[in-house]
């Protein structure tokens, strides 16, 4: 099994319960961050509508971390030829929405982003992003298996399991990770009538009998 298997793999477990999370997430356009900048999704109160709109006006990561969680979750789904990496998805966009919506999200993610960039600049002089392609999958093998994982890098296996779930959750709840699992949604059946072959072996020629 590949990458991309596994991850689909854990993308349909995530899926479950984050179809529930994407009813909550706004589409984001540009504006002051009022209810009337985000698109209102059908099911949604007007209240739950208004909220959305003033979490979505609101920043929490700097630029720099929301940069950081981009090479992260380009590193947990990268771009294959069936489609594009969890940046192209808006994974980003996900989850800083995400900690805005559940705040018990915050002090994890931004503990971790932190531990990620102060392990980096011990190990290679300067922040995760900055670092080459090389390095930081040499980090994040260290902490993406709990099972080895050396003592002392539970924090960072702990913010790195996280980011793997918020990542696979906004991706496989994106139009772009929909398709990549194939998903086609209710469509129409088409009825072209009883198959000749069966027909045939009831001793029939054809639907006239």
């Amino acid at each position: 099994m590949n990458r991309r298997d596994s991850l689909k793999a854990l993308g349909l477990a995530a899926a479950g319960g984050a179809l529930l999370l994407d009813g909550c997430r706004p589409e984001a356009k540009t504006g002051n961050g009022t209810a009337t900048d985000v698109e209102k999704l059908p099911g949604v109160q007007d209240w739950e509508h208004a909220r959305n709109g003033k979490l979505a006006g609101e920043k929490f990561f700097s630029d720099h971390e929301l940069a950081t969680i981009g090479v992260l979750a380009d590193i947990i789904i990268p771009a294959d030829d069936i489609s594009g990496s969890a940046t192209d998805a808006g994974v980003p966009a996900f989850i800083e929405f995400m900690v805005k919506d559940i705040p018990a999200y915050q002090t994890p993610m931004r503990g971790g982003l932190k531990w990620l960039n102060v392990q980096s600049q011990r190990r290679f002089g300067q922040t995760f992003a900055e670092c080459e392609k090389s390095q930081q999958l040499e980090l994040v093998d260290e902490i993406a298996y709990p099972a080895k994982a050396k003592p002392g890098m539970g924090q960072g296996v702990a913010f790195f399991s996280l980011m793997r779930n918020l990542t696979a959750s906004g991706f496989f709840t994106s139009e772009i990770g929909v398709k990549d699992i194939g998903y086609v949604g209710n469509r129409p059946g088409v009825w072209d009538g009883v198959p000749q072959d069966v027909l045939q072996a009831h001793g029939f020629k054809d639907a006239w009998g």
